[in-house]
């Protein structure tokens, strides 16, 4: 029995230009933290029959990989050569499609299972980019190389990709303090919505296949908002930090009408009012988690939104990326 724990992400800067549509033209940049919400996964090989079991919200039973309908772990299986006698129980800490990266989560924690279970061990490079390639050419989903990356390796980490979908992945060092201080300033709040985000994502990817200028604009300068992000971490200027969240926000409710609704703009408003420097919301949008920056009056602004019916979620960054829990 093998049992994987693989971590979700807050994106800090540069989301969507990590989308194939867009990076193969321009490059794309990530700034990006691990945190300790886990999807953890169980892998068994039963000894008493040849069946297929996949228990996750739904639970299958199936002689056979084409039955199997969790196209990830019908794929994982297929890659991998594992055609019978399997079975796999995932849980997560938090609720799919709430814009945290749980599909990656899963499609990288099953896969460290699955080499574990054949003892085929390979780097966590490799592991992201069978992930990628996974999610991205075997089942074509419009997403990115962020969630994948950031589920195997953690931790404040960049993503340097280049044209070519190299991925250059790099720790970020921060001043002494600096990192409990982000920590601490980063609140989250659950909106109480969850929703498949593929839709925001396919309209984003096909505006950067047809080149439409206000989007690949917007994603640009999402891009550089990222990189600046990046630097005021590094040299410990958190505050700004904030006033670029906002900037951040502004950008990216312009990339697709599905990211914000009137609740979510009062929300925001509430925020703002209440003592965050700027936001964003998790994800794609249109549902999941509000990620604040505060300094002063977070109790204020903690009130204002639990009032509010949000929740917050308590958290701790994560180092360690996705791992090996048990191989029994």
């Amino acid at each position: 029995m093998i049992i994987t724990r693989t971590p979700f992400r807050i994106t800090l800067g540069g989301g969507g230009t990590d989308i194939p549509s867009y990076y193969s033209q321009f490059g794309g940049f990530i700034f990006s933290v691990a945190i300790n919400k886990y999807m953890y996964i169980n892998v068994n090989r039963p000894v008493v029959d040849n069946l297929i079991r996949v228990k996750y919200t739904k639970s299958e039973i199936v002689e056979s990989l084409e039955l199997l309908q969790h196209d990830i772990a019908r794929e994982a299986l297929r890659m991998n050569q594992l055609n019978n006698g399997i079975e796999i129980i995932s849980l997560a800490d938090i609720p799919a499609g709430s814009g945290l990266g749980s599909s990656s989560s899963y499609a990288v924690g099953l896969l460290n299972a699955l080499h574990a279970l054949k003892r085929n061990y390979i780097s966590l490079h490799e592991l992201a980019e069978e992930a990628c390639r996974l999610e991205i050419d075997l089942l074509k989903r419009p997403i990115g190389k962020q969630d994948q990356y950031m589920a195997a390796f953690g931790g404040l980490t960049t993503l340097e990709i280049e044209r070519s979908g190299k991925v250059q992945v790099t720790p970020v060092k921060v001043p002494p303090g600096a990192l409990n201080e982000l920590q601490r300033n980063l609140l989250m709040f659950y909106t109480g919505t969850t929703r498949e985000q593929l839709e925001i994502l396919k309209e984003q990817d096909q505006s950067a296949k047809e080149q439409k200028q206000p989007v690949l604009d917007c994603l640009h300068e999402i891009k550089e908002i990222g990189r600046k992000i990046k630097e005021s971490v590094e040299k410990g200027i958190l505050t700004e930090v904030g006033r670029l969240f906002d900037q951040h926000w502004q950008l990216k409710k312009k990339l697709s009408s599905k990211i914000s609704n009137e609740r979510f703009d009062d929300i925001y408003r509430l925020a703002k009012k209440n003592g965050a420097l700027g936001g964003k919301i998790s994800g794609a949008g249109g549902a999941g988690f509000f990620c604040f920056y505060a300094e002063d009056n977070q109790k204020q602004l903690r009130n204002a939104l639990t009032q509010s019916g949000l929740v917050e979620m308590q958290y701790q960054f994560d180092f360690e990326g996705t791992k090996v829990m048990a191989n029994i």
